[in-house]
């Protein structure tokens, strides 16, 4: 068989021309798929963009508010048979809504009254409290008497308020109030030492 200007005689020159056959299909093979990936790169390096996206951030506010107080307090003797005295200072944090819904309070009430018994009583009027200025909302006027049964009203919170960042707001975060606490002291007592629970609330609407 002649192949070319070649004249295939034996097997052995079959075995040379596929050899050969064989590397060409190779190279060719290579070159054909560098060149397609040189193409796409080159497509790719071609295309470029930016996109931006927009999403709304929710978060809604709720009127809140809490407080604090130092424990516990103790009482001072003020002299024969004058009445013990003693101030509970109140820090509080408040935000309340806008006016017709919003407001809020700070409350007083004794949760357990004084025992043992032979002593003062809370819910005989023995407990009664004033108070001092509040530094958001209006502190309660005059002498009020602790009840054992009803809250009674230590700081009344405005509409549209919150502490700390001036303006409509408090200039201090927490806010405080103080609570002046006069224990009448009777003969008739019996000598001892007597403890009392009062409970201190704060609401926000």
């Amino acid at each position: 068989m002649i192949f070319g200007r070649e004249v295939l005689r034996t097997s052995r020159d079959w075995a040379i021309l596929l050899d050969r056959l064989l590397k060409c299909m190779t190279a060719c093979t290579r070159a054909w798929l560098s060149g397609l990936l040189m193409g796409a790169l080159a497509i790719g390096n071609g295309i470029a963009g930016t996109g931006s996206a927009n999403e709304t951030l929710d978060a809604t506010l709720q009127p809140i508010a809490e407080l604090s107080v130092p424990s516990p307090v103790g009482l001072s003797p003020g002299g024969q048979f004058a009445p013990f005295t003693g101030t509970l200072t109140v820090s509080y944090k408040a935000r309340t809504t806008p006016p017709n819904t919003g407001g809020g309070t700070i409350t007083v009430e004794v949760s357990s009254d004084f025992t043992p018994s032979g002593g003062p009583s809370a819910a005989a009027g023995a407990l009664t409290f004033t108070c001092g200025s509040a530094g958001l909302g209006t502190p309660c006027s005059g002498t009020k008497t602790a009840s054992t049964t009803t809250q009674v009203t230590v700081v009344t919170l405005p509409a549209s308020g919150c502490t700390g960042g001036g303006g409509s707001c408090s200039s201090s975060n927490p806010a405080s109030v103080t609570v002046n606490f006069s224990l009448t002291d009777s003969p008739a007592y019996s000598p001892g030492s007597y403890l009392a629970q009062v409970i201190l609330r704060i609401s926000a609407t």
